[in-house]
């Protein structure tokens, strides 16, 4: 199957795009696990939810990660 040849600026814009946002979420969930770990007295609930949280920020760093290798990988044949 044929791909249509994208422009390297516009996989940068997009890349920078998605990953800001991943970086949102991210810093979204370090906020909501501050919170929590703030709190002077902690729910099952809560400690759940802390475990939740953790593992929502983990997955949103490792995303950062792939999307961050997966730029560099499209833009290296570009830059030789």
């Amino acid at each position: 199957m044929a791909t249509i040849a994208r422009n390297p600026r516009d996989l940068v814009l997009e890349a920078n795009a998605a990953y800001q946002r991943l970086a949102e979420q991210h810093e979204q969930y370090e906020a909501e696990l501050h919170n929590i770990s703030t709190s002077q007295f902690l729910s099952s609930e809560d400690l759940l939810e802390e475990i939740r949280l953790k593992k929502l920020k983990l997955l949103v760093k490792d995303e950062m990660k792939a999307l961050a290798a997966r730029l560099r990988q499209e833009q290296a044949p570009h830059s030789e």
